[in-house]
């Protein structure tokens, strides 16, 4: 089974939903090479969070740094590092991986190896060969051999030593080891699995699970090896449907889990939860200093089955403490549809993602702002990270009245396709998108429509840059793979990947302001973003 979705990577997002060939290319501008001593002050400001453990603080410091000096190996160094002990951190912090996939055997472990290089060789975008991917694979092994979590997961205490000197061996006989056929890719990683268990007792299963994951590490930051709960997860963000509390919440270390998002009728929001507040207990355990993956292990659980949560609020000093029961949870693609000008009538629709649903729930937001005197529209998708692809293509033909509206290629016939949209059914009111930098992939096929056909205004700021799409395979033990298997292009041949969908008109805001934005407050009287959409609709029917 596969599915073609182009949502932002969830695999880097510190955000986790408890359920979710260029025609023309665009040049960067130009920058200025870093100092040395800008380079040492980023790399130790970096490795004091690597320390403390802080990956995702860790990463997010060295992308920003390497936006303003692209190309700086030490920095790019650090990165993938930070990037490598991030994927260790959360598999071995989901339950899902740890019941099911280190204790596999050997000669288990090497056919799910086997089923991950076929579809990687055979689908991946771009050609990947047998001695990249165990590259990295031993790379991955590297790093895993030196992490606490990973020792103490797999090796005997009294083993934890010597893995010193089998990375030794790893790094002096093995790294980027010449691999020229199948059979020696499969010789080199018994090599190293009778190695790990002569040396640390180490068995085989977590062994070629590293060279899994840190094979797909030689592939983009969009595509990886889905362990069985993560696979559920993008499912559950596909489907729209997921048993659990309805929230959507990320760590902040000494404060616990911030509410990013309650979803509405959900056991969170009846229970009284709002986003902006932190859980700092589960059943009893604090978790003000866990990582999101921990937490959200022990909130997720079987449907009518019950866990106490500690609220910090954000008023009251004292935790208060409420006890929920997860169920089955619909999430809604539009959780905001309303007319916020009547006298102009001027309609308003938040679209947070892509799913089955959507485009169901945007005809019915539609004839209900129709109803209401609807006669422009502003279309918010800032902060949605994309979804499927076909979604994305079916609300554009509401809005566009025939030609193509993106098309995508890959290095298989069946990823070569165009799609458009067709003149029934077509709304002709007039139209302003919003965007900013969270708004990807099956956004950025929107925007880049609107755009190419001159549709509507875009208002915001540039979007984030991602214009590939991701194929979902389920491959053995319940387990998935999602990899690159095309990229996207505008109606006019256009790719903005790594650049961005830039705005007509660019709204500033604060970057303290916007990373607090929470998914569902949108406050109409002061969203900059809004008021400008406005201005523009108002002069538009003054124009007609």
């Amino acid at each position: 089974m596969s599915a073609r979705v182009v949502f932002k990577s969830a695999l880097l997002s510190a955000v986790f939903s408890l359920g979710m060939l260029a025609l023309c290319t665009l040049s960067l501008p130009r920058v200025e090479a870093a100092s040395s001593s800008e380079i040492k002050q980023v790399v130790d400001s970096g490795a004091g969070l690597e320390r403390s453990r802080k990956w995702v603080d860790a990463i997010e410091h060295y992308e920003k740094a390497l936006k303003q000096w692209p190309e700086t190996s030490e920095i790019e160094s650090a990165l993938r590092r930070s990037k490598i002990y991030l994927g260790i951190e959360r598999r071995y912090s989901d339950q899902s991986f740890i019941r099911m996939l280190p204790g596999l055997s050997r000669s288990e472990a090497l056919r799910m190896f086997d089923e991950v290089l076929d579809h990687v060789q055979g689908r991946y975008v771009e050609p990947v060969t047998l001695q990249t991917f165990v590259a990295h694979g031993t790379e991955s092994l590297w790093y895993a051999l030196g992490d606490e979590r990973f020792q103490k997961a797999n090796i005997p205490a009294r083993h934890h030593a010597d893995a010193k000197q089998v990375r030794e061996i790893l790094f002096r006989e093995y790294w980027n080891k010449e691999i020229g056929s199948r059979n020696e890719c499969t010789r080199v990683i018994s090599d190293l699995c009778n190695l790990a268990e002569q040396q640390l007792q180490l068995q085989a299963g977590p062994v070629i699970m590293e060279f899994i994951f840190g094979g797909c590490n030689a592939l983009d930051d969009y595509s990886g090896y889905l362990t069985p709960g993560r696979l559920n997860d993008l499912y559950g963000n596909i489907d729209g449907q997921f048993v659990g509390l309805g929230i959507e919440m990320k760590a902040e270390p000494g404060k616990g889990m911030l509410l990013m998002h309650v979803l509405p009728e959900s056991p969170a929001a009846e229970g009284g939860l709002r986003s902006g507040e932190f859980i700092v207990g589960i059943d009893g355990k604090d978790c003000r200093n866990m990582n999101t993956d921990a937490a959200a292990g022990m909130l997720q659980g079987r449907e009518g089955t019950r866990v106490t949560l500690d609220i910090q609020g954000k008023v009251r000093k004292l935790p208060r403490q409420s006890t929920f029961t997860r169920r089955a949870v619909i999430v809604k693609s539009l959780p905001v549809v309303r007319i916020i000008e009547g006298s102009d009538g001027v309609g308003y629709i938040q679209m947070t993602s892509f799913q089955k649903s959507t485009v169901a729930e945007l005809d019915a937001a539609l004839q209900k702002l129709r109803a209401e005197g609807m006669k422009s529209l502003i279309w918010d998708v800032r902060g949605n990270p994309g979804g499927l692809l076909t979604a994305a293509v079916e609300v554009l033909d509401r809005f566009i009245a025939e030609g193509a509206v993106v098309s995508t290629r890959g290095r298989t016939s069946d990823q070569n396709m165009s799609y458009s949209a067709h003149r029934p059914g077509t709304w002709n009111i007039p139209l302003v998108l919003l965007i900013d930098g969270d708004s990807a992939s099956a956004s950025e096929i929107v925007a880049g429509a609107i755009r190419d056909y001159r549709r509507g205004t875009i208002v915001g700021r540039k979007s984030y840059g991602k214009w590939s799409v991701q194929s979902i395979y389920n491959v053995s033990n319940n387990a998935g793979l999602r990899i690159t298997t095309a990229k996207f292009y505008s109606p006019l041949g256009l790719t903005h990947s790594k650049v961005g969908v830039h705005p007509d008109i660019e709204v500033a805001i604060e970057k303290e302001k916007e990373a607090t934005r929470f998914a569902d407050e949108v406050n109409f009287e002061t969203d900059k973003d809004i008021r400008k959409a406005l201005e523009v609709l108002r002069g538009e029917l003054v124009a007609r």
